[in-house]
């Protein structure tokens, strides 16, 4: 990986190996490309911060269209000082092959990036019981103006298609990602979510997510200002959130009106189904190019 600087999960090891390996499956990872590191400063929460993110781009000028992928969040704050990877190499790979450009950055509060927490929901436990009211809504807005500060950047570049971005995001990510495409941002034709959510620990509560209407509500009050296309991607054995409260998030969203997909694949075999951006290529690959094709992302 090269690094330069810009003028102007139980996480740890396993899983940074994890997203070393992981995209579509059959990709080798001999064959990828791996990521340009770079530090951008972006206008967040009024002030300049340095963010790092990684950079994917197809060789040659371009201008290529864009996907800006935001990543999940780990419970405990080590491991999310932890976090090297914010978008898999082989999902990365995936959108390179298409000549699709990716930008990944590492929000505040993770890796190096470092810096405050900004999206602790405060979902609390007690055992396996939920004692917290989490605010689910403060942390997709918080997290969201990164999006909004990458954009900004990213369509000043003479490399970026400014009429071809695309949004994208797994876990409070998902979340992070379709809370920004309701800001309908210049360019931005569409948004994927891939196990979108917050306030799942599934180490004490498996399936189940700390108090998971808060989240139906606050998808429900996102979906009131969706205008652009949706896919929302979930399977069946997802430990964080259960098969129910994806179908209840998704239909609260899509109550608002705006053209919005739900694919809920079968379990992921060998793993839990929260991985499925991991591990679940076959799973996700052919309807993911068939969104890919329908809003246009590549088309001339």
């Amino acid at each position: 990986m090269r690094s330069r600087v810009l003028p102007g999960m139980g996480i740890g090891s396993l899983l940074a190996l994890c997203l070393l390996l992981g995209g579509a499956a059959g990709a080798q990872p001999a064959e990828q490309k791996r990521p340009e590191i770079i530090k951008l400063p972006l206008l967040i929460d009024g002030s300049v911060r340095e963010v790092t993110t990684h950079l994917y781009k197809p060789e040659g000028a371009g201008p290529f269209p864009l996907v800006i992928f935001s990543h999940g969040r780990a419970a405990a704050r080590a491991d999310r000082a932890k976090l090297q990877y914010p978008v898999l190499v082989g999902h990365a790979n995936y959108w390179l092959r298409k000549g699709v450009a990716v930008l990944a950055p590492v929000r505040p509060g993770y890796g190096e990036t470092g810096g405050a927490d900004r999206e602790d929901s405060f979902s609390r436990w007690s055992g396996n019981t939920c004692t917290g009211n989490p605010d689910f809504m403060t942390v997709a807005r918080n997290a969201r103006q990164v999006v909004v500060a990458v954009h900004a950047w990213s369509v000043q570049q003479p490399w970026v298609r400014k009429d071809r971005i695309l949004l994208e995001g797994q876990s409070v990510g998902g979340l992070t990602t379709v809370a920004a495409s309701v800001l309908n941002l210049p360019g931005v034709i569409a948004d994927v979510n891939f196990a979108g959510g917050a306030g799942g620990y599934p180490d004490v509560s498996p399936g189940k997510s700390c108090k998971p209407e808060n989240l139906t509500s606050t998808y429900a009050e996102l979906g009131k200002e969706a205008k652009i296309p949706s896919l929302w991607f979930y399977a069946e054995n997802d430990q964080y959130w259960g098969p129910e409260a994806p179908r209840q998030w998704h239909a609260a969203f899509k109550a608002g009106g705006s053209d919005t997909q739900f694919i809920q694949t079968g379990p992921l075999p060998d793993h839990d189904g929260h991985s499925l951006l991991t591990y679940g290529g076959r799973m996700w690959s052919v309807p993911l190019d068939a969104f890919v094709r329908k809003v246009g992302l590549l088309a001339p």
